[in-house]
């Protein structure tokens, strides 16, 4: 694509390149790389210029760092990615979903609670068994 003279695109596809690398390194324990990787694809598509077709991408990386946070047990750095993801793109239900997660498993409750609640409210007319719906009116549901 670079010599096609579209580096633009060109990037765009190095972007996913280095996400799914990423993955794949997690997939094969090597947990540091795996961060590194994920962290510079966010870093990455944080500096390229919004173009109307990036509109319709199936992830965000910041939304993906948070997943591979949560993944590797970093359930507080997963939040800052959720969080950072959901100012791109606001209410999206992975990132909420994740953001949710991440903030229980941190011990933020409050914070918890309140992800889970936009999450529900968002998905109110939505297939109920989804397994992040699921997870989220359990956990608003259990009493300590």
């Amino acid at each position: 694509m670079s010599a096609a003279g579209d580096p633009c695109w060109a990037e765009q596809v190095g972007i996913q390149e280095a996400a799914a690398s990423a993955w794949i390194e997690l997939a094969e324990n090597n947990t540091a790389l795996a961060i590194a990787l994920m962290q510079d694809a966010a870093n990455r598509e944080d500096r390229t210029e919004k173009h109307i077709a990036m509109e319709i991408r199936l992830s965000p990386m910041r939304e993906l760092l948070g997943e591979l946070l949560l993944q590797t047990g970093k359930p507080e750095q997963a939040l800052k990615g959720f969080e950072r993801s959901l100012k791109v793109v606001p209410n999206r239900f992975r990132s909420l979903a994740g953001a949710g997660e991440a903030a229980a498993k941190a011990g933020n409750q409050p914070l918890a609670q309140s992800y889970f609640k936009q999450l529900l409210a968002m998905a109110e007319n939505s297939d109920k068994e989804r397994p992040a719906l699921v997870a989220a009116r359990t956990f608003l549901n259990h009493k300590p």
